[in-house]
């Protein structure tokens, strides 16, 4: 790029944005000009002109705007990426281009307005004083575990006698509810069935189910939240038809060394209760990592302040919406109300996409201060380790995942994993038993 015909001044609109203004020489301009008029009269069509023998005032009238338009995106392609270089900037999006076209004998002037990352100078990430929790497993958490691998082996059995309907219970409903009298498909259903206790339901709904036998029809009343999903019963009593059609009850088997016959693994129930344990103790060591983690991040965001890129936390949002949305369908919510909910959630999540987005560019700095970086072989063994535990080929995975653009997250995967481990190593560390 010639300083002597093409100037190029940079704005700094904010730490995250730039306006580049440039100035091209009518020198320039028309150069480019008449090689694109040359590249367009190689082909043009006129009668009575021979192809390639178009005189240049022909082509003007018939290709002007074709041709200026071209020069224009050939200029502006020519000079942003150049200056981008030579200036030392780094765009995180595509530019925003404003230039008010050609002028005969005149520069060509326009802007380039960019997103960047901000310039960060990590500082006081080393003597944190940082206290990590260390969770002991105890007996009682063991018989917790326990219990909800029998809930899992529990069988559903129709209760025998003829009795109300008590908490606990498994009704099985038909329901229609009406609001002034007119029915609402989306609030009626045929042989639900409804665990009474578990607030699946609108609340005061479940509570008016307690008390009703088999083959009993009763009328309830239920009002609405005000921020209910479905705008038309928000805040509104809706009446329901509830006629009970079963009763049914969850019966959980005892634990005693004829349960263990449910697993090839175990031999006893010590030896269940051994492998609880273990497997508890890991999770409380993941949990305490992700709590150190999450303190760091905190600490070190206290103390660098910088802006995010806009278009970084957009990102960063629609990958979390899009999380949520697979969630909300696999709990059978249609598509108008899992648009409705993201909506809502778009918002709500820009805080920690924010907070997302800034942790991994500063530890994208640190890593780069101190010279922290992840070599080939480590992501090899990473990836083997990945397919060992999935039960995969090595080679097949390792292309999957090259075939996916995986290969550069798990990069950054182990390089924040490093810097992680040298933060700590250079914290003071002080452990926390509690129960």
């Amino acid at each position: 790029m010639s300083e002597a015909t093409v100037a190029v001044q940079v704005e700094e609109i904010s730490s995250v944005k730039k306006k580049l203004l440039f100035d091209i020489s009518w020198m320039d301009v028309k150069n480019e000009l008449d090689e694109v008029y040359r590249d367009v009269g190689k082909n043009a069509k006129i009668k009575g002109f021979r192809q390639g023998k178009v005189p240049r005032k022909i082509l003007e009238t018939t290709y002007k705007e074709h041709v200026e338009g071209e020069t224009i995106t050939n200029l502006v392609n020519k000079y942003y990426w150049d200056a981008l270089k030579e200036k030392g900037i780094i765009a995180v999006t595509q530019p925003d281009i404003d230039q008010n076209g050609i002028e005969d004998n005149k520069s060509f002037i326009f802007t380039a307005t960019v997103e960047v990352e901000p310039a960060i100078d990590p500082k006081d990430y080393e003597g944190l004083i940082l206290e990590k929790e260390e969770k002991q497993v105890t007996e009682s958490d063991i018989e917790s575990r326990l219990q909800e691998i029998r809930n899992m082996f529990g069988t559903m059995e129709e209760v025998s006698e003829d009795r109300d309907i008590k908490g606990g219970d498994f009704a099985v409903i038909d329901f229609e509810g009406t609001l002034d009298g007119e029915s609402l498909k989306e609030m009626t259903a045929d042989n639900y069935l409804l665990e009474i206790g578990s607030s699946m339901f609108v609340p005061g709904f479940e509570d008016q189910i307690i008390g009703l036998r088999k083959g009993q029809t009763k009328q309830i009343e239920v009002k609405f939240p005000e921020e209910y999903r479905i705008k038309r019963i928000a805040g509104k009593n809706v009446v329901f038809s509830v006629t009970v059609k079963n009763i049914k009850e969850r019966k959980l088997p005892e634990i005693d060394e004829n349960f263990i016959r449910n697993f090839e693994k175990y031999e006893t129930l010590e030896d269940l209760k051994l492998d609880i344990k273990k497997n508890l103790e890991e999770e409380n060591k993941a949990n305490s990592e992700t709590a150190l983690k999450v303190l760091i991040v905190t600490k070190l965001l206290e103390k660098n302040e910088f802006d995010a890129p806009p278009s970084y936390v957009e990102r960063q949002i629609y990958y979390m919406l899009v999380d949520t949305r697979k969630r909300m369908a696999s709990r059978g919510m249609n598509t108008g109300e899992i648009d409705e909910l993201s909506a809502k959630y778009r918002e709500m999540y820009r805080e920690e996409a924010t907070r997302i987005v800034k942790s991994v560019l500063l530890m994208k700095h640190i890593a780069a201060k101190e010279s922290i970086t992840v070599d080939s072989g480590e992501i090899e063994e990473k990836i083997k380790e990945m397919a060992l535990r999935r039960g995969q080929n090595f080679d097949e995975f390792k292309k999957s995942l090259e075939e996916k653009d995986m290969v550069d997250n798990l990069t950054n995967e182990i390089l924040t994993k490093k810097v992680f481990e040298f933060i700590e190593e250079k914290s003071t560390m002080n452990v926390v038993n509690i129960e």
